[in-house]
C-alpha cells in the first residue's frame, strides 16, 4: 500500500516493456560538465546522486546525432563507438543506484552556434542571425539515419533509451510549421508532409532497435511563435509518433525564440498543464507535463487530476537532488526548492559557463564538494548576519557538526531577500527562506533574532570561529540637495514604510531599480499577489492563447495600465539594464516598456528640490518632475563589527555582501558562505 503523502507521483508506471518506480522525470539539461576537467566522472556522480535519491527516470542533456547537428563546435556528440564506450562511465553509475536514465537526440538545425547550420529552409533564427542552408533530401535521409545510428549507440552505451528532442524550436520542430519550413516537397507543404521528419525517424528507430528500448519524443506542446502549430496540428503529431512506435510523449513549452517566459519566475506554477493535458486525451501512451513545476504537492495535483502521467522537472533537482526522497519520506518542507531564478542555471549556460545553482552551489560540482560530512573537529561558530550568506554558511558548518549561534540584528530572517520577495512574480524566493528557516530548526542552530552583537559580546562568549555577513545598507549618492524630503531608498519602498506619489524618478537601473520600477507599476493588491487568477493574468498580460485554434498559442497582449509614472536614470551610458539576467532580464524589460517606463542613460545629476530631479542628459538640461525619487544606486558594504573586531586583534571572516557589495548577489552570497563553512 503506498502510504506516501503524495500517492500518485510514488505509484509506479509501465511503459513500454519497463515499469517506473514513480511518476517524476529529470528533464533534460544543458549543464555544460564535459567542459569541466574529469567530465565523465562528473557527470556520473551527478545523475548517480539523483538517482540514488529517487528519481524514476533521467534524461542526459542533448547529444548531437552528427557533427553538423551540434549546438555549438565542440558540443556533446554521439557518432561513434568509442564517443558510446566512455558514456558507460555515466550509465554504469546511474544503474549502480538504482535508476534509468536516456540519451537525448538533439539536431540542433538552424540554432546551431556553427558554420554549417542546416535548416528546413534558408530562414535564419532571430537569436542566431547567422543564414543556416536550406537540407536536400538526400541530406534529410541521411539525418534520419544519423538518429537512429545513435539510438543504436545509446543502446551500446547502456543507455536505457533515448530521447528524440522535437520541440523548443530545435530541427525537427523548425520542420513541423510553417514559420521555418517553406518546402514543396515531400518533406514540406502539408502538415503530413511538415510532420513526415520526426515520424519517420521513430518509426525506423522502433524497427530497427525492438520492443525493450525506451523511445521518450519530446514534442512542441505551444510553440508560443507566430505560424507556430495549432493544437490540433499538435495532437496530429502525437498521435502519428504513438503509431510510429514512440513509448512516453513529453512535452515542451517555447520555442527559444519566443517572447513569452515558460520558465523563469514570472511564470505561475504548472501553468502550461492545460497544453499537455489536451494532448493526454487525444493518446494511449504514457505523457508527461513540464515547466514550472518545482514541489511535490504541484506534481500531484497534475496528477491526480489525469491531466498527464508524469511530470517533468529538471531544475527542481539542481536545486535539490533529494527533493523524491523528502517528498516521499513526508519531508517536503525540507526540500530546497527551485526558485525559477535561471541566474546559475541557464545564465551561466548562454554565457558557456557550467550550470550550477543559485540555491545549492554543490549543483554541477559534486567532484568537487562531494557530500557534506561531520568535520574533524567540532568548534563552536558564531555567524553574525541571517541574510543569505549567513543563513548558508551556518547551515552547512551544522551541517559539519559545528556548534552553531546565528546573530540577527532584525526580527526575521533573509535580509536583502526580504525586499526581492515583495517584487511581483517574486512570491518564489519566499521557499528558499523557508528552506532555511526548517534547516536551522532541523540542525538544531541556536537562532537570536532581534540581537545586535557587539566585538566585545562575541570575545567575551569565547567563539572558536567568527564569521562576519552584515551585508550591505543602501549606497546614498552624493548629489546636491540628496536630503530632500521626497528622496527615499528602496528600502523604505519595498519595506512599505514609504508610499510613492504618482510621478517617481529612480535613481540606478540596476537590478534593484528595474525591481522597484516593477513593483511600483503595479497596484496593492498585486504587489501583495492577492489576484483573483493568477494564471489568467499570466496569460492575459503576455499574449498567450488557449484555444486549440490558436496558432502557436498567440493572441494580442494585453496589459492593465501602471499606477504611476515612472523614470528610470543612471549614470553610466548604454542601454539600461545590461547587467540583468540573460534569459530573465529580457521579460522584465519589456514588462516594463510596456508600462510606459521611461528610461536615461549617460546622466549627469544636477541637484535635487522642490521641482524633481534636475540632470543633463545629452549635453540638454532637464528636470524630471517627481513627487518621489527612490535611491538604487548600489549598496555599501556593513563592515562596522569586522572592524571593531579587528581593532582588538580578533579574527574573523568576511563574506556575502559585507565583503563585497557591488549589485546583490545572491548566488555569490550562498556560493561564499557555504564554501566559508566547509573552511572552518
Amino acid at each position: 500500500m503506498n502510504n506516501s503523502p503524495f500517492p500518485t507521483l510514488f505509484s509506479p508506471l509501465k511503459v513500454g516493456t519497463q515499469v517506473l518506480k514513480n511518476r517524476a522525470i529529470m528533464g533534460s539539461m544543458h549543464l555544460r560538465l564535459e567542459t569541466m576537467d574529469r567530465p565523465l566522472q562528473r557527470q556520473a556522480m551527478f545523475y548517480a546522486e539523483r538517482a540514488r535519491q529517487g528519481v524514476g527516470l533521467m534524461v542526459t542533456g542533448g547529444f548531437a546525432p552528427c557533427e553538423q547537428g551540434l549546438l555549438e563546435d565542440d558540443g556533446p556528440l554521439l557518432a561513434t563507438q568509442v564517443q558510446a564506450d566512455a558514456l558507460r562511465t555515466i550509465t554504469e553509475a546511474v544503474h549502480a543506484e538504482g535508476g534509468r536514465i536516456l540519451l537525448q537526440i538533439l539536431h540542433a538545425g538552424r540554432y546551431a552556434r556553427i558554420a554549417s547550420a542546416v535548416a528546413p529552409s534558408a530562414i535564419a533564427s532571430p537569436i542566431h542571425r547567422t543564414m543556416p542552408r536550406e537540407l536536400s533530401a538526400e541530406e534529410i535521409e541521411i539525418i534520419i539515419e544519423d538518429f537512429v545510428r545513435c539510438a543504436e549507440l545509446a543502446t551500446s552505451a547502456g543507455f536505457d533509451g533515448v530521447e528524440v528532442m522535437g520541440s523548443e524550436g530545435y530541427l525537427l520542430n523548425q520542420f513541423t510549421v510553417t514559420r521555418t519550413n517553406q518546402r514543396n516537397d515531400a518533406w514540406g507543404g502539408s502538415v503530413e508532409n511538415r510532420q513526415r521528419l520526426p515520424v519517420e525517424i521513430v518509426r525506423r528507430m522502433r524497427q530497427r532497435l525492438g520492443a525493450d528500448f525506451l523511445i521518450m519524443f519530446r514534442i512542441s506542446a505551444l510553440d508560443l511563435v507566430e505560424g507556430g502549430a495549432d493544437a490540433h496540428e499538435v495532437i496530429q503529431l502525437a498521435q502519428a509518433i504513438e503509431a510510429a512506435g514512440a513509448d512516453i510523449l513529453n512535452t515542451g513549452i517555447g520555442w527559444h525564440e519566443a517572447r513569452i517566459p515558460t520558465i523563469a519566475y514570472v511564470v505561475p506554477r504548472a501553468v502550461w498543464r492545460f497544453a499537455a493535458a489536451r494532448i493526454k486525451r487525444a493518446v494511449l501512451i504514457p505523457l508527461v507535463t513540464s515547466n514550472r513545476i518545482n514541489m511535490p504537492e504541484v506534481a500531484e495535483a497534475i496528477l491526480a487530476s489525469g491531466d498527464a502521467d508524469l511530470v517533468s522537472m529538471a531544475r527542481p533537482f539542481l536545486a535539490d537532488p533529494a527533493f523524491m526522497a523528502k517528498a516521499e519520506a513526508g519531508r517536503a518542507d525540507e526540500i530546497n526548492t527551485c526558485i525559477a531564478c535561471n541566474q546559475a542555471c541557464l545564465d551561466y549556460i548562454f554565457s558557456d559557463r557550467p550550470a550550477t545553482c543559485l540555491v545549492n552551489p554543490r549543483a554541477g560540482q559534486e567532484l568537487t564538494f562531494s557530500e557534506i560530512k561531520p568535520a574533524s573537529a567540532r568548534y563552536r561558530v558564531a555567524v553574525v548576519g541571517a541574510g543569505v550568506a549567513g543563513l548558508s554558511c551556518a547551515v552547512t558548518a551544522a551541517e559539519q557538526g559545528h556548534q552553531v549561534i546565528l546573530f540577527e540584528a532584525a526580527e526575521i530572517i533573509g535580509g536583502q531577500i526580504n525586499y526581492a520577495r515583495q517584487i511581483p512574480g517574486k512570491q518564489e524566493f519566499n521557499e528558499l527562506l523557508r528552506y532555511f528557516r526548517r534547516r536551522l530548526e532541523v540542525l538544531g542552530v541556536n537562532v537570536q533574532l532581534g540581537c545586535k552583537v557587539t566585538a566585545e559580546q562575541l570575545i567575551a562568549d569565547k567563539f572558536d570561529r567568527i564569521v562576519i555577513a552584515t551585508g550591505v545598507f543602501p549606497r546614498v549618492p552624493a548629489i546636491s540637495g540628496i536630503t530632500h524630503a521626497k528622496v527615499v531608498s528602496y528600502v523604505d519602498v519595498l519595506s512599505g514604510r514609504v508610499v510613492p506619489g504618482q510621478r517617481v524618478v529612480i535613481i540606478g537601473a540596476g537590478g534593484i531599480g528595474f525591481d522597484v520600477a516593477e513593483f511600483l507599476c503595479h497596484s496593492p493588491t498585486e504587489v501583495m499577489a492577492i489576484t483573483p487568477d493568477p494564471v489568467a493574468e499570466f496569460f492575459t498580460k503576455w499574449g498567450v492563447n488557449t484555444s486549440p485554434d490558436a496558432h502557436g498559442g498567440l493572441q494580442a497582449a494585453v496589459l492593465a495600465p501602471a499606477r504611476r509614472h515612472i523614470t528610470l536614470v543612471q549614470r553610466k551610458p548604454g542601454k539600461p539594464g545590461r547587467t540583468l539576467g540573460l534569459t530573465t532580464g529580457w521579460a522584465l524589460k519589456m514588462s516594463l516598456q510596456r508600462y510606459g517606463v521611461e528610461m536615461f542613460s549617460g546622466c549627469h545629476y544636477e541637484t535635487i528640490d522642490d521641482a524633481g530631479l534636475h540632470l543633463t542628459v545629452d549635453n540638454q538640461a532637464r528636470v524630471l518632475a517627481a513627487d518621489t525619487i527612490v535611491l538604487c544606486a548600489g549598496q555599501e558594504s556593513e563592515r562596522g563589527l569586522f572592524d571593531a573586531l579587528c581593532a582588538k586583534g580578533v579574527t574573523s571572516v568576511l563574506i556575502g555582501g559585507a565583503e563585497a557589495a557591488g549589485e546583490l548577489d545572491a548566488l555569490r552570497a550562498i556560493d561564499q558562505g557555504m564554501r566559508c563553512a566547509l573552511s572552518l
